[in-house]
């Protein structure tokens, strides 16, 4: 494939204004499907778990999931926006090689809420509020696996395999109006909002927001308009986008690709794309459809929903604390830099750090942690730090460095150590004799037999040049495997020089 070409960012942000519009497809976390009884589970044997109904097998009929109704209330009432008195659903005709029925029940012109508005806050501090249009009800598709080609993607491929497990799991979308004034910060406006969104959704406890497992997933459009220019380019839709890193990049790279067709005097197809994360590019899917090419009409098996007023003022009242407004809340009381609650909330890790300070745990000794070894671990096995560790045994961790049990060296290897299921922290330090050495007679054995190899450093520490006692503490460490308080070797040390 070969590889477009692109403008500077910054010359591309001299010559035109982007626009983007986002769409973001959450899965509710309910028992259920959104229509049918069948088990609503991550993973699982392909094709087990499935119902008629999500086959739509000949003569059966959708059941709306009423705990996906109040689930998508919630979610709307979280977004600011107004709740429709009557709703209805719709069929979306299109070929779905991963939906059996070969349409997808959704909502078309009267969406279950409407006319929102979403707070966010850039790393910079700069709050941006995303308008909303609207937020649906629909169903999800199946899943296809690509066979026979070396990407697992269609193109190469010899056949396609088709698993519906997933086919019919609820979802909401969440469709924003275009989102002017970005500018530079445009990309980072894409990553916060659905980093937002995640954040609400986890709050709501309505979604399990696992992007790597495509609980939320981003369609970001984008699109170019010459400096000066009232009225909108031609969008591009990139397609699935399920990390909020590769989000930001995929919108960047769209306006640099757009940017450098329009300054060679070419045009844009208004199409969908997919987003190469090893490339860090952009490739065409298919030409975009607009409404029309849907053939929308409403769906003749479902009534029209009408949410009580009492209901909707039920759910309003049980709406959590907003994100953006805890993530100030915590910043502040945490009193971390920027550059630092950034890092955590990149990471995915605010409730990490949040229930790991509430377990007694200093802040900064939980962001460092989490930030640091946890999420090292994590990154190497493509896992999420959270299902690594609990914050509870992080705190007993933390709790035993602070208490002189163990040094940072040594709370590494009980942090592995728990991560492996070798038990809780003080049965890992016990079982593997990682205690630190206390006991000054042993230091100063090993402090001794260190100046014996290097007798000139008592000298040294004497004519006042105090940092030649590192290289004793360094051989000290290493004779006693790590396991000595360095603080401690270092005073003995400087009293034996003063001796």
């Amino acid at each position: 494939m070969a590889k477009d070409k692109i403008m500077n960012f910054e010359k591309a942000l001299e010559l035109f204004e982007p626009v983007i519009g986002l769409e973001v497809h959450v899965e509710l976390n309910t028992k259920t499907k959104m229509f049918s009884a069948a088990p609503n589970t991550f993973g699982g044997e392909a094709n087990t778990n499935v119902t008629p109904v999500c086959l739509g097998l000949p003569g059966t009929l959708p059941v709306v999931n009423e705990q996906a109704v109040r689930y998508a209330i919630s979610l709307g009432l979280a977004l600011g926006c107004n709740i429709a008195e009557v709703s209805g659903f719709a069929r979306k005709n299109y070929f779905y090689p991963d939906m059996a029925k070969d349409y997808q029940i959704s909502q078309y012109d009267d969406p279950i809420a409407f006319d929102g508005s979403v707070e966010i806050e850039l790393a910079n501090g700069r709050v941006v509020h995303v308008p909303i249009e609207r937020a649906h009800m629909e169903e999800d598709a199946g899943k296809l696996t690509h066979v026979g080609g070396s990407t697992g993607r269609i193109q190469g491929a010899s056949h396609s395999l088709v698993d519906y497990n997933r086919g019919g799991v609820p979802l909401v979308e969440i469709v924003t109006r275009p989102i002017f004034g970005g500018e530079a910060d445009t990309p980072e406006i894409a990553a916060q909002y659905v980093s937002t969104i995640r954040d609400i959704v986890k709050a709501l406890g309505i979604s399990d927001a696992r992007m790597e497992r495509g609980n939320i997933r981003c369609d970001a459009n984008v699109s170019l308009r010459p400096r000066g220019s009232e009225q909108l380019g031609t969008r591009t839709e990139t397609k699935n986008v399920n990390s909020l890193r590769s989000i930001e990049r995929a919108v960047r790279y769209e306006i640099q690709r757009q940017a450098q067709i329009l300054a060679d005097g070419g045009e844009i197809l208004q199409e969908t794309r997919h987003w190469h994360e090893d490339t860090s590019t952009t490739s065409p899917g298919r030409p975009k459809s607009d409404a029309d090419d849907y053939r929308y009409f409403p769906e003749p098996d479902l009534a029209p929903l009408r949410p009580a007023p009492e209901l909707v003022a039920e759910l309003r009242d049980a709406l959590p604390e907003h994100p953006t407004v805890r993530r100030r809340r915590l910043r502040d009381s945490w009193q971390f830099t920027q550059l630092e609650f950034q890092d955590v909330i990149n990471g995915g890790l605010l409730d990490s750090v949040e229930a790991t300070v509430a377990a007694g745990v200093k802040p900064q000794d939980a962001r460092k942690w989490w930030t640091g070894e946890i999420s090292r671990i994590a990154n190497e096995r493509g896992a999420n730090a959270a299902d690594l560790i609990t914050p509870q045994q992080l705190a007993e961790v933390v709790s035993l460095v602070s208490e002189g049990t163990l040094n940072d060296k040594l709370a590494r290897e009980v942090i592995q150590g728990i991560i492996a299921g070798e038990g809780s922290a003080a049965e890992i330090v016990a079982t593997r004799g990682l205690e630190i050495v206390s006991d000054d007679g042993a230091l100063i054995a090993a402090i001794d037999e260190a100046l014996a190899a290097q007798p000139d450093v008592l000298d040294k520490i004497r004519a006042g040049k105090v940092q030649a006692a590192g290289a004793i503490i360094g051989a000290v460490m290493k004779a006693m495997r790590g396991q000595a308080d360095a603080a401690r070797v270092r005073e003995l040390i400087l009293e034996r020089a003063n001796q």
